[in-house]
């Protein structure tokens, strides 16, 4: 959570995300259609949200890198001749994910990078982004949308079951979706093999490897598996905020079968593996860190503990808290010094333009030293009777920060024991915080799994962390002189 990031009005969110979506009219363009001019116009607009609103653009040799290699297979797609046409940006953003826009704009997260093996599957990754833009998936799925706004664009997303089809939850659902995802937008499961399919043909075109495509999918169904696990979820399946592409699992047979038979060898797995040596990995401490259940904040100087058998995922803009029994965000808005009126406005917020959402109760207290109001409201959201929550917590004068929650009737309580652990934090505790990054060695003589893992920089699940990050089988053994990946506290 970037503490300036919320100079950002939703309203320029909104329209950003009618844009990636494909908001021009006329006939769509064929996958053989070159950028046009209006495509180029509109991708240069919102280029510059887009990247504030998943955590900036990073710098330095390894975005370079990966901006190379972006530029390398996008213009095997025929989109344009020339790779200056093309803006690769590498993300500040823990999330696995990758997504493109029109005009020849390609995004990936460093998380998604440090995931893979080799520059084939970097270049398999960034080819199946443009074959998305390649083949104007996004301009289709506008045109199915049914209604022009932000929900509509958003169709496949939809809400949890908490959160119905009524009014007041296509407000809650905006709500619960304004962290850096906010603009994850799902595609078909034919749309996804057809840009599958059309990164195999730039993969093949540029001389990697296609098995890549495979092999990434593989890990990214591996690492959403490992997720759930460590996050107490039954569902081994990326949630819809976390991934454009939630369902990896069930295309990898697919992807490896079409690579069969075609040429291109070229994996250059040690170039990758040294160009990433040191990349950020995790969550980066200026936008916060999750530990376990609790977060921390070094620069917000404040932190709070989850409830037991929740899970929260960090982005630019919110923290998410999601469990079976209800969902929270703690973010901050405007601030005039009066939490009364702080509170009512978020649950105007909440309420938006199709019904008017007020407290039904408020309520005064101190939370560890920390001025606090909370209010409570109990909404018929069309399939139950669900208890909506915000509760605030004044950090000075011009500042505060605010829990809104929502929870089956009669449970707003799986909440208390969070809202009551929000404290402020003392400088010696916030220079503790230090970032993971990926740390690549070489294997030596007596290495083993479990000796490498021992360094991961992790308290639980080291053995597996250390197996998915490398596309380890549980089987699979270390050979002298390999590389391999580690997650270490860096300096």
């Amino acid at each position: 959570m970037n503490s300036t990031f919320f100079a950002t009005r939703l309203a320029a969110v909104s329209a950003l995300a009618l844009s990636i979506a494909g908001c021009a009219g006329g006939p769509i363009p064929s996958a053989n259609t070159p950028i046009t001019q209006a495509e180029a116009t509109q991708g240069a607009e919102y280029h510059p949200q887009l990247l504030s609103q998943f955590g900036g653009a990073m710098q330095g040799s390894q975005a370079q890198y990966v901006e190379q290699v972006g530029k390398n297979i996008a213009v095997q797609s025929g989109l344009a001749g020339a790779r200056d046409s093309f803006t690769v940006s590498l993300l500040n953003s823990p999330v696995n994910n990758a997504f493109a826009i029109e005009g020849g704009y390609i995004y990936t997260t460093r998380q998604l990078v440090s995931l893979m093996d080799n520059e084939a599957e970097l270049a398999a990754v960034l080819g199946h982004e443009v074959g998305h833009v390649a083949a104007r998936h996004s301009q289709l799925r506008q045109q199915r949308a049914q209604r022009n706004s932000i929900l509509g664009v958003l169709g496949a997303i939809g809400s949890s079951i908490l959160l119905g089809d009524s009014g007041i939850s296509d407000s809650l659902a905006r709500t619960f979706l304004q962290g850096s995802q906010l603009l994850t937008l799902s595609y078909s499961r034919s749309q996804e093999i057809e840009a599958d399919d059309l990164g195999i043909e730039y993969l093949t075109a540029a001389g990697y490897d296609p098995r890549a495509m495979g092999t990434v999918l593989s890990s990214l169904a591996a690492q959403n598996t490992l997720d759930a696990q460590l996050q107490g979820r039954e569902d081994a399946t990326a949630p819809e905020w976390a991934s454009t592409h939630p369902e990896p699992a069930s295309r990898v047979q697919r992807a490896l079968s079409q690579a069969q038979g075609l040429p291109g060898s070229v994996t250059n797995r040690d170039t990758f593996l040294n160009r990433i040596d040191g990349l950020l990995y995790g969550d980066d401490p200026e936008q916060g860190v999750i530990e376990g259940r609790q977060f921390i904040h070094p620069e917000l100087m404040l932190s709070f503990t989850a409830p037991q058998g929740f899970y929260m995922v960090n982005s630019t803009r919110a923290v998410s808290i999601n469990g079976q029994s209800g969902q929270a965000q703690l973010s901050l808005a405007p601030y005039n010094g009066d939490l009364d009126t702080y509170v009512r406005q978020q649950f105007a917020a909440l309420g938006g333009d199709q019904q008017q959402l007020a407290p039904q109760s408020m309520e005064r207290t101190t939370v560890n030293g920390i001025p606090a109001v909370y209010g409570q409201a109990r909404v018929n959201n069309g399939q139950q009777q669900v208890d909506v929550t915000v509760f605030a917590y004044e950090f000075g004068n011009d500042r505060a920060y605010h829990f809104a929650a929502i929870t089956p009737a009669g449970r707003s309580n799986v909440f208390g024991s969070m809202f009551q652990s929000m404290r402020r934090i003392s400088q010696a505790e916030a220079s503790q915080v230090v970032p993971r990054q990926i740390d690549v060695v070489t294997v030596q003589r007596g290495d083993t799994v479990a000796s490498l893992a021992r360094r991961m920089a992790y308290e639980t699940g080291q053995i597996e962390r250390f197996r998915v990050l490398n596309s380890l089988g549980s089987n699979d053994q270390l050979q002298v002189g390999q590389q391999v990946k580690l997650v270490v506290r860096g300096r």
